[in-house]
């Protein structure tokens, strides 16, 4: 018998609101934003962000636009401390960024928090309690007096520190943790206590963040507690109301997205969705829907490849190829009328005009891909039937997103060669497509070194001459592509990656796959060799051949 027993639990108890007004907004404004990816986003990976991804995760957010980034738990984490000290004492936040940390409300964690903050410009200082009826009455074994004075106890430890450091921009945030699952009216008491505190002014507004800790109900459920929450918390107007909705239902986007409708001003959220369970709020979804209103998002997120080789490489979590607007296929078309709708529609479309085409919601090149990811002349049994062949007879088994690009160059070939095309043919045409790192640059001798950076040192070969590149990343392939990028002055992007075994025992040998973003263009590299990271830079140098030739034969056309 099976143990599927929806008995065991209870519907939410919705919030008693009479004429909300949620429903008939609409959101015509981008909210500010708060990527917590380094702080919530990080303590949900098996495997946390070293310094070094720290710093290049920072970067990119930086890129992006985010204004509040939340950087850690320094007061928790050692880690996280140095962190939060190497970017104060090397100067690496920008003047109008705010660099966030999270704090229980404890006073020795607290000044542990500001000890990490000292010499900062601009700082959020986020403290926050469990205010839910379960962890009242099974964790901490509290009454709501004593939950509320242990979160009015940490705004006075908060404010009491920041009045000692005032050559720093102070920002207070609270949070009553698992939000959701606080009766409302008592998370508004809560919450009032604090800003009584701390009391903010319309020119020094304080943060009140009312995190879905865990998501519990419907959207239209957490919209309601938003709105009553804004209608009743005291000094509205100096207080910033903060969205950090999670995804245990799938909702979390359209929770944020109908919070901001009943009223908050500020949303946290990790880039692509990366969180505890099934995540975050999804900034690059959210941010992109409301691009797709004609609402300026106020976050740049031209260049999707990057986002994603940037969150792929520093959280070592894939990207589904469905993700919305981020994912490789979600752009691409396999049904023929599908293809057909897309061909016409892109027929009429004039810039001058909005954008309207069939299936796609936004113009794929407003996120750096071309309609090359969009129209692809091929059927899924042809697709199919090319990846099994090419594995069943040389065992090469394609990625999916190679056997995308691959499929149109096979069907191509077998139009003008009159529809015949057999395994041997297939592998000719694989290899001349993709294992082109030998010509015009083939790889020499390299050395490579591990300390805090991964760093290449290597020898190019052209034509009898001998080149040298060098340089750092996390890991070979992109401490090579940081090499040919600083060589030939070019932008490389590590797009997708994948290897395999081909054979096994002493003399086994490996296939490598590359995906590269070179300058706004894709480019795909295979390589095989008897040592995988051979084959795997070999692979990404066959991209930078692919992208050497085509300026070539441009420049003679």
């Amino acid at each position: 018998m099976t143990s599927f027993d929806h008995t065991k639990y209870r519907p939410f108890q919705p919030v008693a609101i009479e004429n909300r007004t949620w429903p008939d907004q609409e959101i015509k404004h981008a909210p500010k934003w708060c990527s917590v990816d380094l702080r919530d986003g990080n303590q949900a990976l098996v495997e946390p962000m070293t310094v070094e991804q720290k710093k290049q995760f920072f970067a990119l957010l930086v890129d992006v636009g985010f204004k509040e980034i939340e950087v850690g738990f320094p007061a928790a984490s050692q880690l996280d401390f140095d962190f939060v000290r190497w970017l104060i004492e090397e100067n690496q936040v920008p003047d109008d960024v705010y660099i966030q940390v999270l704090t229980q409300a404890r006073p020795e964690l607290i000044e542990r928090t500001y000890e990490s903050l000292k010499g900062a410009k601009k700082a959020v200082v986020h403290v926050y309690n469990s205010t839910s009826k379960t962890q009242r009455e099974q964790v901490f074994r509290l009454d709501k007096d004593g939950i509320k004075n242990i979160a009015v106890n940490g705004a006075k430890c908060v404010l009491e520190h920041a009045t000692k450091h005032p050559e720093t921009e102070w920002v207070f945030q609270y949070s009553p943790e698992s939000f959701t699952g606080t009766e409302t009216d008592y998370a508004v008491e809560v919450c009032n206590a604090v800003i009584d505190v701390w009391q903010p002014t319309p020119q020094k507004k304080c943060i009140i963040n009312l995190p879905a800790t865990v998501e519990v109900t419907t959207p239209n459920r957490f919209a309601d507690q938003i709105e009553y929450f804004c209608r009743h918390v005291n000094k509205r107007d100096s207080i910033e109301v903060s969205l950090h909705t999670h995804n245990d239902r799938g909702c979390g986007v359209a929770a944020a997205e109908l919070g901001m409708m009943a009223g908050a001003d500020r949303i946290e959220g990790t880039l692509l969705g990366n969180g505890e369970r099934t995540g975050n709020m999804d900034v690059v979804t959210m941010a992109m829907n409301i691009y797709s209103q004609g609402v300026d998002p106020k976050l740049a997120l031209g260049d999707m490849d990057r986002i994603v080789s940037v969150v792929q490489a520093c959280t070592q979590l894939p990207v589904h190829p469905r993700h919305p607007y981020a994912g490789e296929l979600v752009f691409t078309a396999f049904s023929g009328s599908h293809q057909d709708a897309i061909k016409k529609c892109l027929a009429h479309q004039q810039d001058d005009q909005p954008w309207d085409v069939a299936y796609l919601p936004i113009d794929p090149t407003d996120v750096g891909r071309s309609y090359q990811e969009v129209i692809r002349v091929n059927s899924q049994s042809g697709k199919g039937g090319m990846a099994y062949t090419l594995e069943q007879e040389y065992g090469l088994a394609l990625p999916r997103w190679l056997q995308v690009e691959f499929s149109p160059i096979v069907q191509r070939f077998a139009e003008e060669d009159g529809g015949v095309i057999d395994a041997e043919a297939m592998k000719q045409l694989f290899e001349s497509s993709f294992l082109t790192g030998k010509a015009p640059y083939s790889l020499g001798r390299y050395e490579l070194s591990k300390s805090e950076n991964d760093t290449v040192h290597a020898e190019l070969i052209d034509n009898g001459e001998v080149v040298q590149v060098s340089g750092q990343g996390n890991g070979a392939l992109s401490a090579f592509g940081e090499a040919l990028g600083n060589y030939f002055d070019l932008k490389i992007d590590i797009v997708q990656y994948q290897e395999h075994a081909l054979t096994v025992g002493s003399d086994a040998q490996a296939i490598a796959y590359v995906q590269a973003n070179i300058n706004g263009e894709r480019f795909n590299g295979a390589a095989i060799d008897n040592d995988i990271v051979s084959a795997s830079i070999q692979a990404l140098l066959a991209t930078l051949n692919q992208k050497v030739i085509a300026a070539k034969q441009a420049n003679v056309a």
